[in-house]
C-alpha cells in the first residue's frame, strides 16, 4: 500500500510541474518539439525518413496518454540540406514558434551551422543522424543520436583489413565536406593500425559529377577496396563511374549510403556500410518498431527513421526523467540516459555523443530481384 500511494504521489507531482512549469512554446499548453530536416533537395531521403520515425514515435506516446496528460506536437521546417537555410529554420522555430527543443538537422554541416545558436539561445538540440565530431563542439544543450565519424570510420577500416582481408585501400571523398573529410581520415587510420596500407587518396568537390580522372588513378594503385565516405546520392554516381572502369573490387561507406538501395543499380552490390540500424534485428523493440512502420508508412524503416524515433523517445523519455519541458533540466535529464532504444542501448559520454553498438549491412539482391540491405555483422564501441 506504501508503494501504491508513493506511486500515486509522483504522479500527481508530475503532473503539477507539467501543469505549472513553462513547459511548451505554444499557446495550447502542448509541449511543442521543432525540427528541422532536409525534406526536399539532394539529400531528402533522410529527413523524410527521420520525420516519419518522430511523427510514428509522437503518435505513439500522445495515443499512450501524452506526456504529463500534454500531447505532444512537432512543428518542422525544410532545410533542403542547406547550411544557411538551417539557420533561417532555427531562427523561425525559436522566434516564431518559442521552442526550446529542436530535433535535427540531419547532414553534420548544417546540424554545426545551428549547434552554436542552440548553445546560446539554451535550446536543447537533438541531431539524429549528423555523425561529425564536431557537432557537439558547440556546448552541452548540443546531444546526437547517431555514433560520430570516428568511431564509425574506425569501424569501416577493422571490416576492410579483417573481414575483406583487404591490403591495400583507396579513398575517394569530398574534400569539402566535413563529413566526408572525418570518415576518410579515421578509415585510414584503422585501416593502416591493422596492417593495410593506404595506396590512393583522391579527392573531389561538392556538385561534381565526373570522377573518371580519380578513378583512372585509383585503378592504376591496384587496391583490393575502395573507401567511399559521401552520401547515397554521390556514392549512386561514383560507383557507376567506378564500376565501368573496371574496379571491382568490394567497396564500403558508413550510413550516408542509406538510401543506395533505393536509388542505384547493381553497381552497387559488392558493397559494405556502416549503420545504426538494421530492420533485421530480432530485438523486441526493433521488432515492434519495424510493424508498427510499416503498418502507418507500409515500407520498412530505414536508420534514418529508426534515429529519428530515437530522438523523440530520447527527448520523452527526458522530460519524464525532468518533470519538465523546459530546456534545461531537459538536457540534464538527457545526460543521465541509460535506457535500450531502437538502435541500442544508449548511454551519452562527457561529448553527449551516444555510447552504441554499429552495424556493417551489406548491399545485395532481395528475392524480388530489387536491392536491399542484409545484416553482415556487429562491431562494439
Amino acid at each position: 500500500m506504501k508503494k501504491l500511494w508513493a506511486l500515486l504521489l509522483a504522479l500527481c507531482a508530475a503532473s503539477l510541474a507539467f501543469a505549472g512549469g513553462k513547459a511548451d512554446g505554444g499557446a495550447s499548453g502542448d509541449i511543442v518539439i521543432g525540427g528541422i530536416f532536409p525534406l526536399s533537395g539532394g539529400v531528402a531521403v533522410y529527413g523524410v525518413e527521420a520525420r516519419k520515425g518522430i511523427e510514428l514515435a509522437i503518435a505513439e506516446i500522445n495515443a499512450a496518454g501524452g506526456i504529463g496528460g500534454k500531447k505532444v506536437v512537432l512543428v518542422s521546417e525544410d532545410d533542403e540540406g542547406d547550411a544557411v537555410k538551417s539557420v533561417n529554420a532555427f531562427r523561425k522555430l525559436t522566434s516564431r514558434d518559442k521552442v526550446q527543443i529542436v530535433i535535427g538537422s540531419l547532414t553534420s554541416g548544417c546540424t554545426i551551422a545551428i549547434s552554436s545558436l542552440a548553445q546560446n539561445q539554451s535550446v536543447v538540440l537533438m541531431a539524429p543522424a549528423a555523425s561529425n565530431e564536431a557537432v557537439t563542439d558547440a556546448g552541452n544543450y548540443v546531444f546526437r543520436a547517431c555514433f560520430i565519424d570516428p568511431f564509425q570510420g574506425t569501424v569501416g577500416g577493422l571490416f576492410a583489413a579483417n573481414e575483406i582481408k583487404a591490403k591495400r585501400a583507396a579513398v575517394l571523398y569530398d574534400n569539402g565536406n566535413d563529413y566526408s573529410v572525418g570518415l576518410q581520415e579515421n578509415f585510414a587510420k584503422s585501416f593502416a593500425a591493422n596492417g593495410g596500407s593506404v595506396v590512393a587518396s583522391e579527392v573531389y568537390n561538392a556538385g561534381d559529377v565526373d570522377f573518371n580522372a580519380q578513378l583512372t588513378r585509383i585503378k592504376a594503385a591496384n587496391p583490393d577496396v575502395v573507401y567511399l565516405p559521401d552520401y547515397y546520392n554521390t556514392v549512386a554516381l561514383i560507383a557507376k563511374q567506378l564500376r565501368a572502369q573496371g574496379i571491382n573490387t568490394p567497396i564500403i561507406g558508413a550510413d550516408g549510403w542509406d538510401g543506395l538501395q533505393e536509388n542505384a543499380g547493381d553497381e552497387v552490390l559488392n558493397g559494405f556500410f556502416t549503420n545504426n540500424f538494421t530492420a533485421d534485428s530480432t530485438a523486441p523493440k526493433v521488432v515492434n518498431f519495424v510493424k508498427a512502420f510499416q503498418a502507418k508508412y507500409n515500407s520498412l524503416p530505414n536508420a534514418f527513421a529508426a534515429l529519428g524515433y530515437d530522438s523523440a523517445y530520447l527527448i520523452r523519455d527526458a522530460i519524464i526523467s525532468a518533470g519538465s519541458a523546459d530546456a534545461t533540466p531537459v538536457r540534464d535529464a538527457l545526460a543521465k540516459t541509460n535506457s535500450s532504444y531502437v538502435t541500442g542501448n544508449i548511454t551519452f559520454d562527457a561529448k553527449r555523443n551516444p555510447i552504441k553498438s554499429a552495424v556493417v549491412l551489406e548491399l545485395v539482391k532481395g528475392s524480388d530481384g530489387k536491392l536491399t540491405t542484409a545484416y553482415k555483422t556487429t562491431v562494439n564501441p
